[in-house]
């Protein structure tokens, strides 16, 4: 027993039956639950999640990840250690809700943005094309944008090592954005996103209904 210790690692789990499948989280942070409520003429309602998202993304700077790797795109960034580093995620895949062109990321035009990530999982290892799918659930004449295209997530992000090893770690992120169309005061929309592409990846489970998957609602006021 006491050999079998020995070759345990303390910074990665090294005896797992599985690896488990990973949930999503969106940022900024609703006030309630998931509804996300805003009026496009008060600036103040707005400016939580403005200040939330500028927050978020602050490790994602250009200062930040200068000592990042500029990883080679469509393959798993494997490391045997004991040094570890961690892919460059540059602001410029998020496009509109960079929040460079756009410091209000939508917000102030009526088209917000919402971050959408998966949670770390260590020694996870997607098969296929991973992406992140949103879709709109409500009737609404909302039109949803995904950034990077298509909600896609590169394998260069993964294996993650763990937080002791992988410090440096940058999450690979997608953002939603949401236009609506001119009718009405007050406009609202549905939008569920879940994990697509990967076989590896469960979006089912009778125990958890949130697995791979995450449901969201916006709400606004003129």
């Amino acid at each position: 027993m006491w050999a079998m210790l020995q070759t345990l690692n303390d910074d990665v789990p090294k005896y797992r039956d599985q690896i488990p499948s990973p949930g999503l989280m969106v940022f900024p942070k609703p006030v309630s639950a998931l509804d996300f409520s805003f009026s496009l003429s008060d600036s103040e309602s707005y400016q939580g999640y403005i200040d939330d998202l500028k927050k978020f993304l602050k490790p994602y700077g250009l200062e930040e990840q200068k000592n990042l790797t500029n990883c080679a795109s469509g393959a798993f960034f494997d490391q045997k250690g004991p040094e570890y580093t961690a892919c460059q995620f540059p602001l410029a895949l998020l496009e509109a809700c960079s929040g460079v062109d756009d410091p209000t990321f939508g917000y102030q035009e009526g088209r917000p943005c919402i971050l959408v990530k998966m949670n770390r999982i260590i020694g996870l290892k997607p098969q296929g094309q991973p992406r992140i799918d949103c879709i709109a659930k409500s009737e609404s004449t909302a039109f949803l944008a995904t950034y990077p295209a298509n909600g896609t997530i590169d394998l260069k992000y993964f294996p993650y090592y763990g937080k002791k090893l992988h410090g440096s770690y940058l999450q690979p992120l997608v953002a939603v954005q949401l236009s609506f169309g001119s009718d009405g005061d007050v406009k609202e929309v549905m939008v569920e996103c879940k994990i697509d592409g990967s076989p590896n990846l469960k979006t089912q489970n009778d125990r958890d209904k949130f697995l791979g998957r995450v449901a969201f609602k916006i709400t606004m006021h003129a």
